[in-house]
């Protein structure tokens, strides 16, 4: 497998005709993922490609520039690496490493739930990607199963930072999944670090239930449950996992677990993971509960069919285009 450093791109002047294009991967409001080879080195690649014309339009320069940022900051293992950037006239590109099993939520969606040891697993690696996170005061902000990859060897990959931040202290911006919003988030008092958490708990929950704890048809109907913060739990959890889940979905930012002094450590030592070495765990020694079904590097049947969009954006004249140093 070739290293990370002889698949990074940064340092070349790359245009969309340096690569042969597959299958969309996966589609968003700006525009798709799609499965690439880089024709020189016969490389393979996700190609995340954005309408320059959209982005403007909806205002979201700024997140899509602090995307790019964060992602060239970061090195992790359960992090997707970004190996090289470039644009034209109407789209901007990002070279993304391609994570050939797919989806989380298309596994746990076909899974229905995941078992005890399958969802500590899982949640074990995005406490680690937030504690590195934090590390850097980045906060993801959006954390649910859609935007988890799985690995051909068992591991999740962390992808879409399009709405993480460099937070020192607190921001004030609602954004998020109806179903993974903080209360803090919704009560629009500042927020920071700690909503991280609470989507991990929200996501422990999904894990072990297959939905997650507060369902409505109504996103209004989400936000009241929310804040009403009544949880059940229905037998088949673990009691350490629920324990620690009551301590991650604690709405009072005093008590919530990864707030504490402790921050990670808290979460880290839980009981529920006692049996867990976190070094082997980064360091993927650990055998992985359930790996996906991978017939090769170029395999992309683990990711859905989305139709190809044949309608071409408007190019952005060269003087109004705020993406001429991407």
């Amino acid at each position: 497998m070739a290293t990370e450093k002889e698949m990074d791109l940064s340092g070349e002047k790359l245009s969309v005709s340096d690569f042969s294009l597959g299958k969309t991967l996966g589609t968003g409001a700006f525009g798709r993922v799609r499965f690439v080879t880089h024709k020189s080195s016969g490389r393979h690649y996700a190609l995340k490609t954005l309408k320059k014309a959209a982005i403007i339009k909806m205002k979201q320069v700024d997140h899509i520039m602090s995307e790019k940022q964060i992602l060239a900051k970061l090195q992790h293992p359960f992090i997707v690496n970004m190996f090289g950037s470039f644009h034209d006239p109407r789209y901007i590109y990002m070279v993304l490493e391609y994570i050939v099993g797919g989806e989380f939520f298309t596994h746990l969606r076909k899974a229905g739930r995941f078992d005890n040891e399958q969802s500590l697993f899982y949640a074990a690696q995005i406490t680690c990607i937030f504690e590195y996170c934090h590390e850097l005061n980045i906060v993801y902000r959006d954390l649910k199963p859609e935007n988890i990859l799985i690995n051909a060897d068992g591991y999740v990959k962390l992808t879409d930072f399009g709405f993480a931040k460099v937070i020192e202290h607190r921001t004030y911006t609602l954004c998020g999944t109806p179903e993974y919003i903080a209360p803090e988030v919704l009560l629009n008092k500042g927020h920071g670090k700690p909503v991280d958490w609470w989507t991990l708990g929200i996501l422990i929950y999904e894990m072990i239930v297959g939905y997650p704890p507060f369902v409505d048809e109504d996103p209004m109907g989400i936000y009241q449950k929310i804040l009403a913060g009544k949880i059940t739990f229905p037998k088949i959890f673990h009691k350490e996992a629920k324990s620690l889940v009551k301590k991650l979905l604690t709405p009072d930012l005093g008590k919530r677990f990864g707030n504490l002094k402790n921050g990670a450590a808290d979460i880290k030592e839980h009981k529920w993971f006692k049996d867990l070495s976190w070094d082997d765990l980064l360091a993927k020694k650990i055998e992985a509960p359930f790996k996906p079904a991978v017939k090769g590097a170029t395999d992309t049947s683990n990711f859905d069919d989305y139709p190809d969009s044949d309608q071409e954006p408007p190019a952005v004249n060269a003087s109004q285009d705020p993406f001429t140093n991407w």
